[in-house]
């Protein structure tokens, strides 16, 4: 795994979660917020939970350990959560392209929710946030199709790499 192969995976993550937030602004507010049973109980709570957990890796890569996940009615629309995703990805490529090769196998120590103490390579959270982001996009592709609406158009990383002639 070298630096150049996480940022390529981000790049796939936000093009990825760009696309649901796409399907996601057809939706009506109901929709958006409607209970669907899942392990988030709505389409915004999903997304809210996806971006609330990358906000926590992030924290935790700055020496700071969140105690909690952020409360997801803070996003009453496709907007808000967009707006202040996009925000958080500036910073999060600004924090990868600072980073020389050897920092991505720089083992963080931090705090789990609970308080239980953790630690990783910088390398295996950024593969992390990629892998939970494609899940629960699997969520909202089921979600989207409960409630009749359209799903985002393909999230597969091979649809990502072969749209972006990607050739690691």
């Amino acid at each position: 795994m070298t630096l150049d192969d996480l940022k390529t995976l981000i790049d796939f993550h936000y093009w990825a979660r760009d696309r649901v937030l796409d399907a996601a602004e057809l939706l009506t507010p109901e929709q958006f917020t409607r209970d669907m049973g899942g392990s988030f109980k709505s389409i915004r709570d999903t997304l809210a939970h996806l971006y609330s957990a990358e906000w926590a890796w992030y924290q935790r890569w700055h020496g700071t350990s969140p105690t909690a996940m952020l409360p997801f009615d803070q996003f009453p629309d496709v907007a808000s959560i967009r707006r202040t995703w996009a925000e958080h990805e500036s910073r999060m490529r600004a924090f990868l392209n600072s980073l020389a090769d050897a920092d991505i196998n720089r083992v963080i120590e931090y705090r789990m929710l609970d308080g239980r103490p953790g630690s990783s390579p910088l390398w295996q959270m950024v593969q992390h946030i990629v892998n939970h982001g494609s899940y629960h996009r699997g969520q909202l592709t089921t979600m989207y199709r409960q409630l009749g609406a359209a799903p985002a158009k393909s999230v597969d990383l091979i649809r990502y790499y072969r749209e972006h002639d990607v050739k690691l």
